[in-house]
């Protein structure tokens, strides 16, 4: 089993497509600002309408601005399209994908 190299970062701060530009990708790890109201991040595969295939709940900070990083096991979840990420209350989304 061989290392994967190629692993890229893109910072998000609004809902939308994440534009990475490629046709397929696993997202490896997030990292995730959020504010003193509970928020949270939803990635899809396909669109707004798309499915969803990650959710991670953030609770509310009670200094008024936390992060929290996740790191997901094995080769990452795979996303057949761009991923789409819907922030809600959320201050800002860095994901690293592959």
């Amino acid at each position: 089993m061989g290392f994967q190299f190629d692993v890229k970062s893109k910072n998000m701060t609004a809902t939308g497509a994440s534009g990475i530009g490629v046709p397929r990708a696993r997202v490896k790890a997030v990292y995730m600002v959020n504010g003193a109201t509970a928020g949270s991040v939803s990635f899809k595969d396909g669109g707004s309408s798309g499915t969803e295939l990650i959710k991670i709940d953030a609770p509310a900070s009670t200094t008024g601005t936390g992060s929290m990083m996740i790191l997901i096991p094995g080769d990452g979840v795979v996303f057949q399209a761009d991923p789409y990420l819907t922030l809600t209350t959320v201050t800002s989304v860095t994901f690293f994908y592959g």
